[in-house]
């Protein structure tokens, strides 16, 4: 099926914007920095809000840089201070909340974002993040609305978010906190100013207003959404720079953008296309510029043993193959009357249920080669990643599984051929899961696996959104995603299992003293063996109580058409659509006039 899209650039030359489409396979949530926490829509409120800092495009290894900030911060007293200086003549896209008056981003602006995330009503899922340094003054006033059942007071001054003058905030924590910064270049931390929030209310989600190179021209829920070039936006360059081993083309495109004024696309337009046919078959057909992960049924395809198809070479589609900082997951609701609890029988019931998934088998069906198994929470590519690793997570072990189940009461009490609980009452299994193609695949190896294991699964069918939103209110007992690092940093993944982060990322509401004190532990440390040490023993916990069956590392590649110039992969930096630009005589080979 084709999406039926004419491009803009086969009208008259005069009149054509440069316009870059893509398809994106789950439905945005809406556009709030503090509230989504999708991969999908913060990849779109990060053009549109600039958080105070960024990564460098093309900088490998990922480093940070200036993005609304005059220099980096000034961080001292063992990272328990910081200093953002804003730069001046940064404003806002224009918008009614602002009665006709251009309105210049201030030091008011970032103390007001951050305290979005502790107001209550916000339901921030990035609190935990901030919660780690221990913002001094936060937490009570937030504590305090909670306890009084009050608006949040975010006129109530703190010791630790002062605006030192116009442009200038000091951040103190009590905790030390080396790696903060990375957090202020997540969109989560994208400025918002009061007047548009407070304009807007409770449709907040809808209306993004931010200073960034974009604003939201279009959207149709669930379908399609359009971004325009802010007509307003600063003079910012593109000034970045080959990686040591980049490929010839990007070399080549590197030099051709440089010191281009950015953006330098006028439109980004974006489907949401939930089954990977028609978006591979939209790519195929030149309707869409980008493809934005290769499914991976078509990976034989498109990437034979893993190089891109003749074919595709010979018509001029660029490939960028990366490992993504991911996690493929399964969690186990700890809270759940069956699969949670921290027993030996729980913990036994959650062990033999992860040795009964054969993952080779996933990896080779479903998954076509696409991924590597998993040994723990952390992934490749951050910090307290340990590839010497082997463990259970990987372990498929049918014969061990069943005599685990057996050892811990989970037997067939009432002859009808399915394992119950110990006490007697039925084991049944609730599998949340979405209706695209490869986690009906997914799907299908659950049951099979737990078949083998005489256990009963069933399948709970509903749309990403509605799922996360069950998730985050532990309304779930086993639902399979995806966890990709906001960071550069192992941090990322444990706070899975953190019981600051419940309600947030950690979807498993897991809940260890143990853990817990070794995560908050490892938090304070500065890198080098001994945080390493520290962050193994709070990955070995989580892999011997399994709240989470960590499946895979996924590993993606992205195709481009030929006239897309510049595109490469970073995991951080996500308004990629903000350093591309559009070569209009190959477009125009491509797409020659009717």
């Amino acid at each position: 099926m084709g999406t039926g899209v004419a491009r803009a650039q086969d009208a008259p030359a005069a009149s054509a914007p440069k316009v870059l489409r893509y398809a994106i396979r789950v439905a945005e949530t809406g556009f709030d920095p503090a509230q989504v926490t999708d991969l999908y829509s913060r990849n779109i409120t990060a053009g549109i809000f600039d958080a105070p800092l960024r990564y460098s495009y093309l900088g490998r290894p990922y480093r940070l840089e200036p993005a609304v900030t005059d220099g980096m911060p000034e961080v001292s007293d063992d990272a328990r201070r910081f200093v953002f200086k804003l730069k001046q003549g940064v404003y806002f896209n224009d918008d009614p909340a602002f009665k006709g008056k251009q309105r210049e981003l201030v030091a008011a602006d970032l103390i007001y974002t951050i305290k979005r995330h502790y107001d209550p009503r916000v339901k921030s899922g990035h609190l935990y993040r901030f919660e780690g340094a221990k913002i001094l003054g936060l937490s009570e006033v937030r504590a305090e609305a909670l306890k009084n059942k009050m608006p949040f007071d975010y006129d109530r001054p703190v010791d630790g978010l002062r605006a030192l003058d116009r442009y200038t905030v000091e951040i103190r924590v009590a905790n030390s906190d080396p790696r903060l910064l990375y957090h202020f270049a997540d969109p989560m931390v994208g400025i918002m100013a009061r007047e548009v929030v407070e304009f807007y209310g409770d449709k907040i989600m809808e209306h993004p207003v931010g200073t960034g190179a974009w604003r939201l021209g279009e959207w149709r829920r669930s379908s399609r959404i359009v971004l325009e070039k802010n007509p307003g936006f600063r003079d910012e360059r593109y000034h970045e720079q080959a990686p040591q081993g980049a490929k010839p083309e990007l070399v080549e495109a590197v030099r051709r953008l440089q010191g281009r004024k950015l953006p330098m696309l006028d439109r980004v337009e974006i489907a949401v296309i939930e089954e990977s046919q028609p978006r591979w078959l939209s790519f195929l057909r030149k309707e869409f510029d980008l493809l934005d992960d290769l499914p991976a049924e078509f990976a034989p395809i498109g990437m034979p043993q893993n190089k891109l198809a003749p074919n595709l070479a010979k018509e001029g589609v660029k490939a960028v193959r990366y490992e993504r900082a991911d996690v493929a997951i399964s969690y186990f609701n700890m809270e759940d009357p069956v699969v949670g609890g921290y027993t030996p029988e729980k913990i036994a019931l959650r062990r033999a249920i992860a040795m009964g998934v054969d993952l080779d088998q996933e990896i080779r069906l479903p998954r076509r080669g696409q991924a590597i198994p998993a040994q723990g929470i952390i992934s490749p590519g951050v910090t307290g990643y340990d590839k010497q690793l082997k463990s259970e997570m990987s372990q498929f072990d049918r014969a061990r599984a069943k005599a685990l189940l057996d050892l811990y009461g989970y037997v067939d009490k009432n002859g009808d051929g399915w394992r119950d609980q110990p006490d007697g009452s039925p084991l049944v299994l609730e599998y949340s899961t979405q209706p695209d193609g490869q986690n009906r695949q997914l799907a299908e190896l659950w049951q099979k696996n737990m078949d083998a294991l005489g256990i009963r699964i069933r399948f709970k069918i509903a749309k990403w959104p509605e799922n996360l939103k069950a998730a985050n209110a532990g309304k779930l007992m086993m639902w399979g995603m995806g966890w990709s690092a906001d960071v550069p940093d192992g941090e990322n993944f444990l706070g899975l299992g953190y019981v600051g982060s419940k309600g947030q990322s950690n979807k498993a509401r897991f809940d260890l003293p143990e853990f817990n004190a070794l995560y908050r532990q490892q938090h304070g440390m500065p890198d080098g063996p001994e945080r390493l040490a520290v962050m193994d023993k709070a990955n070995r916990l989580m892999i011997a109580y399994m709240p989470y069956k960590v499946h895979v590392h996924r590993i993606f590649t992205d195709m481009t058409q030929p006239w897309v110039i510049g595109y490469d992969k970073n995991l951080y930096q996500r308004d990629f659509y903000s350093y591309v630009d559009i070569d209009d005589e190959a477009l125009k080979k491509a797409h020659p006039k009717k």
